[in-house]
């Protein structure tokens, strides 16, 4: 299973950036008058009041004259706050530096991307083995004037002669697929269409390939026979799942199976596998099908290492016959353990098997009868993402980093364990300068939970110093020590920066991820107050010195904390959120994520949503913290009208003089792939609003 089609169940990628104005004690100008609608609505027997539904017309001319004109309000307050520059200088150095990922290998031959420190956007080379010249395959940074236009790699042929890469544009989540000739460098006549798509896995024979994708009526496994059109195109497995299923399919690396996987929603608390024998051409059959449970199947041969947490919340790898698939007779290789499992992936003939323990990575490969090879050495507490293997290489990629150690791409030799650095990026920043540590609180249920916290060694704490808290909680997504300049900028300013890994995550198993979902959500709201108070209780802030940041389900998480416990933070960046839990299922790509939250149509699930949606929880008077909204109209998976209504509603209500912003770009997407200036400008905008609204000088 490619690492991509994990990341795809959560389909709100989480992309925790950091991030005005005038001086704290200057009288700012009132937000644009917004018009107030009189549209209710009565659900279950509640009556439900929308004033700005307007506003979800994203493409009507009023609409488009109230975002320039929130706009125009935002940049005014943002672009004059006096530390911008110095800010803005320091970022450029810590983000403008080479950036690589781990390598894919196929018949000796590398394939990764890379930026350097004065590009834009990354780009696709290939080399001959480990020391081979470096060749650019795919640069985008010409395709777009304003660098909007950014490539990945989707798949490359078993002998290393064709690869697939789709391009985007805007950071929407619709791609265009092509085909290039390695060899020649020349695209192939064979594109696919802008639509979403979830996987692409060539046959070992390259004559052709299958793609993922989702049609008006439901998920789809297609089949592209390279030189045809794509209107010839065959259905292979899907029709007649309901929109709320994803449908992926990958060839095992003999070419002997095609295995598909049905993902039930992005929860992934059911999934289906399915396998056909390519050999002899026989049926799509069944493998796993009627079972609770999430599992990942890895053909090798007649067998399937599965990862699985049937009856094993923490996770486990069984074998399966697939002449014989029922449970009882799988054979387990890897049992469940203390630890949750995170990602297993088959390389060198072994398993490679990445656990959660206490929200930090660590790992171990096993044989394929079970036995323990070796364990990979880690540098410190930290997170390894990004594994590239395959059974029949010779060695694994992986990528490392923490908070204060930049990312470090190893190759580890499958044979021996012998572990070496493939690539390396430098940042100027001393990590050594900065404190890194767990703590755990208790929620309000009493559930323990852990933070980690970073930073400036010898700050002194006593409450007075400006903190920012981030969490998630949501879609079994764990939230592991990653490396961010914007936290290390934070810490440099005398700033704590806090990570609370939240239920709702997978950081302990499904276990921890079913006790924050559906009806159990506001167990994840909890937490996360819950850290905002061990904080100031411990002498890490105060209320007027904490800001708190989320984004896309973490918007809905700061969405509900600043709308129960206002008076706890200072301030609020709320990043293309989910806020109308009434209504997201309604608008894009939301049907995925049911199965994660309910939908307000059944009675029963209506009421815990209603409970907490924090679009139908703003008060009228109530002292609201100040808050940027961020969004735009390239986010075509959380719908922008949340964002949009959401920011009204707060401008209108709130008691207190905090400014509330909306920054809305026209090609701001959730997908990723923004170009470096992009991602400069957001950190600068983000941090100058949190620097100006907590008090600490340029």
């Amino acid at each position: 299973m490619k690492r991509r089609v994990l990341s795809i169940l959560s389909w709100a990628v989480m992309c925790p950036t950091f991030a005005v104005a005038q001086n704290a004690g200057t009288a700012m100008a009132a937000p644009p008058a917004t018009r107030q609608g009189d549209v209710q609505e009565t659900l279950h027997g509640v009556v439900v009041p929308d004033p700005y539904r307007w506003l979800e017309d994203q493409d009507s001319s009023e609409t488009r004259a109230w975002i320039n004109q929130q706009n125009d309000y935002t940049h005014k307050l943002l672009d004059t706050w006096p530390g911008r520059e110095r800010l803005e200088k320091r970022l450029a150095e810590l983000k403008k530096v080479e950036r690589i990922g781990s390598p894919i290998e196929r018949n000796g031959r590398l394939f990764y991307r890379k930026r350097a420190a004065d590009q834009e956007q990354y780009v696709i080379y290939t080399r001959q083995g480990d020391g081979g010249n470096e060749e650019v395959l795919i640069d985008p940074n010409p395709m777009s004037a304003d660098h909007s236009t950014n490539v990945e790699i989707m798949d490359v042929s078993k002998d290393g002669s064709l690869l697939a890469y789709v391009v985007r544009i805007g950071g929407k989540d619709e791609t265009e697929v092509h085909v290039l000739d390695v060899a020649a460098k020349r695209d192939l006549a064979d594109v696919l269409p802008a639509r979403v798509y979830f996987d692409l896995s060539f046959l070992p024979d390259k004559t052709g390939f299958y793609y993922a994708t989702m049609l008006d009526d439901g998920p789809r496994l297609r089949f592209h026979k390279l030189g045809m059109k794509p209107e010839a195109d065959t259905d292979i497995f899907g029709k007649g799942y309901a929109k709320e299923a994803i449908v992926v399919g990958d060839t095992s690396e003999d070419g002997r199976h095609l295995v598909i996987h049905v993902f039930h929603g992005a929860a992934g608390d059911k999934v289906e596998v399915w396998a056909q024998d390519l050999k002899k051409n026989g049926p799509i059959q069944p493998l796993i099908k009627d079972l609770d449970a999430r599992s990942f199947g890895f053909a090798v041969g007649d067998e399937m290492f599965l990862q699985t947490n049937y009856k094993a919340p923490k996770g486990k790898v069984m074998v399966l016959d697939m002449a014989k698939p029922s449970p009882e007779n799988w054979r387990e290789v890897v049992p469940e353990a203390e630890n949750a499992i995170d990602n297993v992936t088959l390389a060198g003939g072994k398993i490679w098997v990445t656990y959660v323990q206490n929200a930090t990575s660590m790992v171990k490969v096993f044989q394929p009868d079970g036995k323990l090879a070796f364990e990979p050495s880690l540098p410190a507490l930290g997170s390894i993402y990004d594994v590239q293997g395959r059974w029949e290489n010779p060695a694994a990629y992986f990528t490392y980093a923490s908070y204060a150690i930049p990312a470090t791409v190893y190759r580890s030799d499958m044979a021996t364990g012998k572990q070496s650095v493939w690539a390396q990026v430098k940042v100027p920043a001393d990590g050594s300068k900065f404190e890194v540590k767990q703590i755990w609180y208790a929620s309000k249920d009493g559930t323990k939970v852990p933070m980690f916290l970073l930073y400036a060694k010898g700050v002194k704490l006593d409450g007075s110093n400006p903190a920012l808290l981030e969490g998630y909680g949501g879609f079994a997504v764990n939230n592991t020590p990653f490396f961010n300049a914007d936290a290390i900028v934070w810490a440099e300013r005398g700033g704590v920066y806090a990570l609370a890994n939240i239920r709702g995550g997978g950081e302990f198993g499904e276990a921890w991820h079913k006790a924050g979902m559906l009806d159990k959500k506001q167990n994840v709201f909890d937490d996360f107050i819950g850290a905002a108070e061990w904080l100031i209780q411990n002498q890490y802030t105060s209320p007027s010195k904490l800001a708190i940041l989320g984004g896309s389900n973490g918007g809905l998480l700061v969405g509900a904390a600043l709308t129960q416990r206002p008076e706890l933070y200072q301030a609020v960046i709320c990043w293309h959120p989910l806020l109308d839990m009434l209504r997201y299922d309604q608008f894009m790509e939301a049907q995925f994520w049911v199965a994660e939250y309910g939908a307000a149509k059944d009675p029963e699930q209506f009421k815990w949503l209603y409970a907490y949606s924090p679009y139908q929880h703003v008060k009228k008077g109530v002292k609201y913290p100040s808050v940027l909204f961020m969004s735009g109209d390239g986010d075509t998976r959380v719908a922008p009208l949340h964002a949009r209504k959401m920011a009204a509603l707060l401008q209108a209500d709130t008691g207190s003089d905090r400014p509330i912003l909306l920054r809305y770009e026209l090609k701001a997407g959730h997908s990723g792939g923004r170009s470096l200036t992009q991602d400069i400008g957001d950190s600068v905008d983000q941090l100058s609003f949190l620097f100006w609204q907590l008090g600490v000088a340029p």
